[in-house]
């Protein structure tokens, strides 16, 4: 029952990381603007001790419970408690497990964590994040081609989460600030491999961040970073830059993060014939 103020209680339970439920829960809640939801994060549930907790908590918050457990033990118990505290509860992954499992005539194993398991695909995740991490902000510009991509951006068109938000798919990113009399790394002409992507954002919105940006660290007025008429005109001097050499240039002004990096990936995989 949603509280007078809009806020409700969000179980959410895993018997690995959570990573899975909790991302689920977010896409969710987006859908609901005029909700707040107050979460209660249990992860790595794997005895009865720890589930007794999580039920106590149910008890005394009573909501949504959301969860991702594959020890079916641990499942049955904590279905069994939601019922008996008639709490609405939902296993995020199993109509989809069901459907694969049906189209491939094969049953799921049940692994517990089989998601975050030690692989090398896990190894490359750590190291794309090393990699973005060292190369942000214009760092680090000697060794641009072993990138998978490189973003090139104004001041504030989010270069450094979109990057890190890159990264964590396994994509090495560096990223480097367009900055009007500063030249940028004459690497950038010559790379082969990495997908080159230049960001642009609206004047208006570029002005407004900037300003609060400055507020924010008390650094005064700002002159030509903040000035509408410098701002336009290095929004277009960027853009005849990263057209001039063939990049793909992404408006960022109206995308979220995730928007732009799901471009950048679209861009990459079509650039590699996937």
């Amino acid at each position: 029952m949603v509280e007078a103020d809009n806020i409700f209680h969000l179980h959410l339970v895993s018997d690995s990381t959570g990573e899975t439920v909790d991302g689920v829960a977010r896409a969710c809640i987006a859908q609901f603007p005029d909700v707040r939801a107050h979460e209660h994060v249990w992860s790595l549930i794997r005895t009865d001790a720890q589930l007794a907790r999580v039920l106590a908590d149910i008890e005394r918050n009573p909501g949504i419970v959301l969860y991702t457990v594959f020890d079916s033990d641990i499942r049955r118990k904590l279905e069994e408690g939601c019922r008996r505290l008639q709490v609405p509860h939902s296993h995020v992954l199993d109509n989809t497990v069901t459907m694969m499992a049906g189209y491939l005539g094969q049953q799921s194993r049940g692994r517990t964590g089989a998601l975050h398991k030690m692989d090398e695909e896990y190894f490359s995740r750590i190291e794309a994040i090393d990699y973005t991490l060292s190369h942000d902000d214009g760092q680090s510009g000697w060794d641009l081609e072993e990138a998978d991509v490189v973003i090139v951006g104004v001041s504030r068109t989010s270069k450094t989460p979109t990057s890190v938000y890159l990264a964590n798919r396994g994509i090495k990113t560096a990223n480097i600030p367009f900055v009007p009399g500063c030249p940028l790394p004459p690497e950038l002409d010559k790379l082969k491999k990495p997908l080159v992507v230049g960001l642009i954002k609206d004047v208006d919105q570029l002005v407004s961040i900037r300003k609060n940006r400055l507020r924010q660290i008390e650094r005064g007025e700002g002159g030509d970073y903040v000035d509408p008429v410098a701002v336009r005109d290095e929004v277009h001097q960027a853009r005849r830059y990263f057209t001039d050499r063939g990049w793909k240039i992404i408006n960022v002004t109206r995308r979220s993060i995730e928007e732009t990096a799901a471009m950048i990936l679209a861009t990459m995989y079509d650039r590699r014939g996937h």
